[in-house]
């Protein structure tokens, strides 16, 4: 988007977009693989075991049914947190990458991206490979597309 529209100071924009993406995919990957929680998770458990669901919106509908018997902020903070983790990625992608401005080419890329950190979280052991994350976490990157729609088409107006 950033080179399909000319207006002052559009390469400061650019460059500062693109150090901000390059923050959040470092920021992704040390809270995705490497935080303490992520150690302490790989090394709480029994080696023999991974944990793995398949069954599309188990866990959702597990903690949205277990809120009575547990804190409500770790429902929110499980729920609300795999959207808001890929809110940014479904943002960055059409705003710095033109192949990217399409709906469709974005989501692929979001959903292919979300299954490669489900997958390799599963295989090291600092998380389970969850379906309903997949779920989540597309549509964090579903919501990230419409917030770029909507600012493209702002500039857009802005610039006319």
């Amino acid at each position: 988007m950033l080179t399909t529209i000319e207006f002052k100071g559009r390469k400061f924009i650019a460059g500062l977009s693109y150090f901000l993406f390059l923050v959040y995919i470092g920021l992704a990957a040390i809270l995705l693989f490497f935080s303490s929680y992520r150690q302490a998770v790989r090394f709480g458990r029994n080696e023999a075991i991974t944990e793995y669901n398949l069954v599309p919106f188990e866990t959702i509908m597990r903690y949205i049914n277990a809120t009575g018997y547990i804190n409500t902020s770790i429902v929110i903070t499980n729920l609300a947190g795999n959207i808001l983790a890929f809110v940014p990625l479904g943002f960055f992608l059409p705003l710095l990458f033109r192949g990217y401005m399409k709906f469709w080419r974005t989501f692929l890329l979001v959903v292919a991206s979300t299954l490669l950190v489900e997958s390799l979280q599963f295989y090291f052991r600092v998380g389970s490979f969850d379906v309903d994350d997949l779920i989540l976490n597309s549509v964090g990157g579903i919501i990230g597309f419409g917030i770029y729609r909507i600012i493209h088409r702002m500039l857009q107006a802005y610039a006319k």
